[in-house]
């Protein structure tokens, strides 16, 4: 029996920060920043991801306002995030509110001493990590 695996999405205009869960299902591991394309080239990738994880579900952030309300990018987050899971066939789709996951993406690389110049290519990788992690501490 193949485990299924969780992967976990960072979805912003120009990057797509991705986590994949353990074969236990118990850790969020970090795999990559992703440099969107147009949504053909972002299919392919994502079923080659998908594929290479033996993924069935997809735990996208939702980027809310501090209030709590849906904003712009909260819904642009769940557009795309239902166009991977229709278009890749994945069995479920979940969502976990991000509030400040970048913030404390950027205090662990603070803590980290990881240089500025570094950042860009960890930070987006980190946040889906935090929200997979996150995901899973909450419903396992």
């Amino acid at each position: 029996m193949v485990n299924k695996k969780i992967l976990g999405l960072d979805i912003g205009d120009r990057y797509i920060g991705i986590a994949v869960s353990d074969s236990l299902g118990m850790t969020a591991q970090p795999y990559r920043t992703y440099k969107r394309g147009n949504r053909e080239e972002d299919l392919e990738f994502f079923t080659d991801v998908v594929d290479q994880f033996n993924v069935d579900t997809i735990v996208c952030g939702l980027p809310y306002n501090m209030d709590g309300s849906e904003s712009k990018q909260t819904r642009k987050a769940k557009n795309y995030a239902g166009f991977l899971k229709n278009s890749l066939n994945i069995d479920k789709l979940e969502f976990v509110d991000e509030r400040l996951t970048t913030e404390e993406a950027d205090g662990i690389l603070d803590i980290g001493h990881v240089k500025q110049k570094d950042r860009k290519n960890k930070i987006d990788t980190l946040a889906a990590q935090l929200i997979l992690q996150e995901y899973m501490d909450n419903n396992g």
